[in-house]
């Protein structure tokens, strides 16, 4: 059977300045390898930080290269299958071998294990479906839908043989200071969640798991546990965003930590920022939200100029910032209001946000869930 299509949104502006869909279907950018089914779709690809927002091409359908341009970035998911009878061996390991910016030793097969590699990349990587093991030197972890792994540039193996899995993967360009070692720089601490810390109800803790080379050729475990930091709008009962992780500098720096620097929605300059947002439902709060209440929220993510808030705007929590944005809905249903348009978005929908003017409407009865991954981006005609 052919790759699954996954429904991709692009965003724009029409020549008012006002936001609109430019794109809307299966995303076009399908690969699939030698075996049915298996393979990767490529949503979005930039060859430069800042990243360009008022391109007239359909980036995801340009050519890439893995595990990324250098420079720049790109998001896809890939497709793996389970193991079958028919499945094919796994490779021996072996002595690392170097393929310009990546590096594997074996042990796996092109079907339902990866070979144990490492790429020169810092990589969001955001569970879909399925099911998936990840082999560290020092640990085997299993990911279900909905978690999120921050590969620091670290050795991994990814193995899908119980159920398949679809995969989610925000790649960009990384620094080794140390040539292919590619270890951890730096030493700040990693942040775990507090025992006492609570959640509004109905929103579900984040994992978020968080793996570095500590040594040359080993790959270790930062940490796995909930986000350690939960923002949330008093306004908006059962409204939540978890940090995830935020990188300052393009290439990025392989450190153990970045939840201690103050962006939430807006990167830095050059950089990117990751959240997993659970909206509730509209109807909880609708008609109680005044202008107040909306510049506190803005200001509470360090962000008091993204809100486009007036009495004419089709939700009062209108925004824009000047970034490329990847978002998935991990669960329920939300609606992407923009200037010109509304679309209704499900479980697995994407949408890659080019700088447009939007709200998120939850028109539903019970929350939504979405990660939304932020990266610095310019508008090259002013």
């Amino acid at each position: 059977m052919p790759l699954t299509p996954i429904r991709r949104v692009v965003t724009g502006t029409d020549v008012s300045g006002k936001s609109m869909v430019v794109w809307d279907g299966p995303s076009p950018g399908t690969h699939e390898s030698s075996f049915s089914g298996r393979g990767h779709t490529d949503f979005w690809v930039w060859r430069e930080t800042p990243s360009p927002l008022d391109g007239k091409e359909d980036a995801g359908t340009w050519d890439d290269e893995f595990p990324n341009p250098e420079g720049g970035g790109h998001q896809r998911v890939v497709h793996w299958l389970p193991k079958t009878d028919d499945s094919p061996p796994n490779d021996p390991y072996k002595d690392p071998e170097s393929h310009g910016r990546t590096w594997d030793r074996g042990g796996g097969n092109d079907y339902n294990r990866s070979y144990m590699h490492k790429t020169k990349s810092l990589d969001y990587g955001i569970m879909i479906s399925g099911e998936r093991l990840i082999e560290l030197d020092d640990c085997t972890l299993s990911l279900k839908p909905g978690d999120i792994i921050i590969d620091v540039g670290a050795w991994h193996l990814w193995d899908s043989s119980k159920k398949g899995c679809m995969m989610a993967f925000d790649m960009f360009d990384a620094e080794f200071v140390d040539g292919p070692a590619g270890t951890v720089q730096g030493n700040d601490k990693p942040m775990q969640a507090k025992e006492s810390q609570s959640l509004p109800p109905g929103v579900k803790p984040q994992r978020r798991i968080v793996a570095v080379d500590r040594e040359a050729g080993k790959s270790s475990l930062v940490g796995d546990g909930y986000s350690p930091d939960v923002r949330i709008d008093m306004a908006r009962p059962g409204f939540a965003l978890q940090r995830m992780w935020v990188v300052d500098s393009m290439p990025a720096k392989l450190v153990y930590e970045t939840l201690h620097l103050p962006n939430v929605i807006v990167p830095p300059k050059n950089g990117s920022v990751l959240n997993v947002i659970t909206f509730p439902p509209d109807a909880d709060w609708q008609g109680k939200v005044n202008s107040d209440d909306v510049a506190a929220y803005f200001k509470s993510l360090n962000a008091p100029n993204a809100s486009t808030y007036d009495s004419n705007t089709p939700h009062p929590y209108m925004q824009r910032t000047r970034t490329l944005d990847f978002c998935i809905v991990l669960e329920g249903e939300i609606t992407l209001v923009l200037d010109t348009q509304e679309v209704n978005l499900e479980k697995g929908d994407f949408v890659v946000q080019r700088g447009a003017n939007h709200s998120w409407s939850n028109r539903t009865s019970k929350p939504a869930v979405v990660s939304i991954a932020s990266h610095d981006a310019k508008y090259e005609l002013g």
